[in-house]
């Protein structure tokens, strides 16, 4: 997941986006002042990778996958995340006028209860990543100042604490600019990956013989080959969440046409650093080794293969990039909500802004969700890994809906797509019914003890949902698809609920 991901980080990062123009119309194939292909290409690849990079190579393995599940899991999010990715480009062509976030799509598509629920999993799981990404940081950071422990012990949650409260300062001064800060996020984050990667290959660290035995056996013999992939499956998600916010900057590009090209080239280049990252890892040490280092994962890779430097440069790239990415998520984690709000799904109160545009109402109570996240880290065995598999499940939702919505779309709006976009009908249909696929795929990988947390995460929004509507005089859960959704949420909570209290399921 990255540090300006989504399109409310993107907009905060790179400035204003314009408005999509026809795409018979000649500014949207001729705009000098625009992005041109190959600026268009790095700016989506930088909205993409992000913190996760770091760590899959560690918690691929350490979630007992062998080498062929791994690249298997690979297989399979290469396929469905690059259908994610062409469903929001299309969206952002056929439906330029929603500009009311992920949520809009599932609100437009399946009612105002669904469009909540999507803005609600949104919220939560970008607030969640804004914890996890605490801890990673503060686990690098304990490199070159060991107070910060494992990155959630008792130091690292005050300087935590700190930080995110310094942020949400700086957002209600009406910061909407922060290029600076993302051009020194790109080059933390990207050099130390193409350094790491280089190092391996021209030093000649990887084995062979090392990466064929990973390929046959993982850390956890025990795991069937099916129960591998799906612990690899939400590593995979992970590093691949914010998708959704490569469209974002579609109005900024000289010619329109160059936004498609942009982004299937961008994808293609994003899997390519992720699978070098992951195969080399696999033949540096043995799967077993691998997950047991401690986060970030590729400096220890690094260290085995080159020396101190190695995990000193990582470490290094790891904390500016974080300290950096924790700035974007409180912008994102504050307009999700503040755009719901505007948009008649939230409560009236997180609409409010102060006298400089800022939505101090959603500064605060993201800031205290995300606190009592951080102060549980004191008290449990909860770490990055735990709070980031939350964090992509709980964007779940939001995709399935968006795919769902799309899929629709290719059979009741044709017309729209003509004109907008060049390939045929079908072509889109495959992409909507496939990425559907995908994201229920990704609920089943998340399993038992991922549900039972979701489920659990989403039913505090039922209240807020009814709270929101009765200020606004207006109904709500009057359709059959939202009663049944509200017993499905209240069912599986209850069981959740019941499993964690028998010991049936535990975190």
């Amino acid at each position: 997941m990255s540090a300006s991901t989504t399109s409310a980080a993107a907009r905060a990062s790179a400035g204003p986006v314009a408005p999509t123009a026809p795409a018979n119309s000649t500014s949207a194939i001729d705009n000098p002042q625009g992005l041109g292909l190959f600026r268009l290409v790095t700016t989506v690849i930088t909205l993409i990778v992000g913190g996760g990079v770091f760590t899959l190579a560690g918690d691929q393995a350490a979630g007992g996958a062998s080498g062929a599940a791994i690249l298997t899991a690979w297989s399979i999010s290469g396929i469905g995340v690059f259908c994610l990715v062409m469903t929001f480009y299309a969206l952002s062509r056929v439906k330029p006028d929603m500009r009311g976030g992920i949520y809009s799509y599932a609100s437009a598509g399946f009612g105002d209860f669904l469009g909540f629920n999507s803005a609600w999993g949104y919220w939560i799981s970008a607030l969640l990543c804004t914890v996890s990404f605490s801890a990673l940081l503060f686990g690098a950071l304990a490199y070159f100042f060991p107070i910060f422990g494992r990155g959630t012990d008792l130091y690292a949650v005050i300087a935590a604490s700190a930080l995110i409260w310094f942020y949400a300062w700086l957002v209600s001064r009406g910061i909407k600019e922060v290029s600076a800060i993302n051009a020194i996020i790109t080059i933390s984050k990207i050099v130390p990956i193409f350094v790491a990667i280089a190092a391996i290959i021209f030093a000649s660290k990887f084995n062979p013989d090392i990466f064929w035995a990973n390929l046959h056996t993982g850390a956890d013999p025990a795991l069937t080959f099916s129960d591998q992939v799906k612990s690899a499956m939400m590593v995979t998600i992970w590093v691949f969440v914010g998708v959704e916010g490569a469209v974002a900057i579609s109005g900024r590009a000289r010619r329109s046409h160059d936004v498609g090209r942009a982004t299937i080239i961008a994808f293609v280049c994003v899997l390519s650093i992720y699978l070098m990252v992951s195969v080399l890892s696999m033949g540096v040490m043995p799967l077993s080794e691998l997950a047991t280092l401690e986060n970030p994962a590729l400096a220890g890779v690094m260290e085995h293969a080159v020396g101190p430097w190695g995990a000193f440069l990582i470490n290094f790239g790891v904390a500016l990039s974080l300290i950096g990415a924790m700035l974007g998520y409180t912008v994102l984690a504050s307009e999700s909500p503040y755009e719901a709000a505007e948009g008649g799904v939230f409560i009236k109160q997180f609409a409010k802004v102060n006298k400089n545009g800022a939505p101090v109402v959603t500064l605060v109570v993201t800031n205290l969700l995300i606190e009592a996240f951080l102060i549980s880290m004191l008290f449990s065995d909860s770490s990055y890994q735990f709070f980031y598999t939350l964090s992509a499940g709980m964007i779940l939702l939001p995709y399935l809906l968006s795919a769902a919505y799309f899929a629709k779309l290719t059979f009741t709006e044709k017309d729209a797509f003509k004109g907008r976009l060049n390939a045929p009908i079908w072509f889109w249909r495959v992409l909507g019914i496939v990425g559907v696929l995908y994201s229920f795929f990704l609920a089943y990988a998340s399993g038992a003890v991922g549900l039972t947390l979701m489920s659990l995460l989403y039913l505090p929004g039922i209240p807020v949902y009814i709270w929101g509507k009765r200020q606004r005089g207006e109904k709500y859960l009057e359709s059959a698809v939202d009663k049944v959704v509200v017993a499905i949420i209240v069912a599986a909570s209850v069981l959740s609920i019941w499993l964690l209290a028998t010991g049936a399921v535990t975190v």
